[in-house]
């Protein structure tokens, strides 16, 4: 008697195990930065300044999670003249396709940037990703607006922008 009810106690165990292995781990960022454009419309190597000029600013999210996942991103106005701190310029929100484990976000204002401290956090299906702060500082000395990130997009898809002279 005493065996089997050892013998349940492994096979109730060992089928605990099993069902907790059946649950897939909730997504995580592997890696969040901020990049200037390449030159060529595409997010070039991680920076933690840009200059008011720097449009636009690209905000890249890698996945460890290759299911679907509903990423979002605010942009926060952390430290920026005329503006509340922690104000919440700009969210964005894209859900990934299988397989997929990339996510860019470019934003540009309308004119340049606001010089100032920003920050953006990033939300994987509602829960608390992660964050990365960075500058903006003005460049050359010229006078900078208040119109900060008017629009922040996520890349996919793409968009065909008008050709301008």
């Amino acid at each position: 008697m005493k065996l089997l009810y050892t013998i349940l106690a492994c096979l109730f165990l060992a089928s605990a195990a099993f069902a907790q292995a059946d649950t897939p781990a909730a997504p995580q960022v592997e890696e969040l930065y901020v990049a200037k454009d390449d030159g060529t419309g595409k997010a070039g190597e991680q920076v933690s300044e840009f200059a008011t000029t720097d449009v636009p600013i690209y905000c890249v999210v890698l996945l460890d999670a290759q299911g679907k996942v509903t990423v979002k991103m605010n942009f926060v106005a952390v430290s920026v003249a005329g503006v509340k701190p922690d104000t919440k310029v700009v969210t964005a929100s894209y859900t990934t396709k299988d397989g997929q484990n990339r996510v860019n976000f470019t934003g540009r204002p309308d004119g340049r940037w606001t010089a100032g401290k920003y920050r953006v956090d990033i939300f994987l299906d509602g829960k608390v990703g992660k964050n990365i702060t960075f500058d903006i500082r003005a460049s050359g000395g010229a006078a900078t607006d208040n119109s900060s990130a008017k629009k922040f997009d996520a890349d996919p898809p793409k968009r065909k922008r008008p050709n301008r002279p």
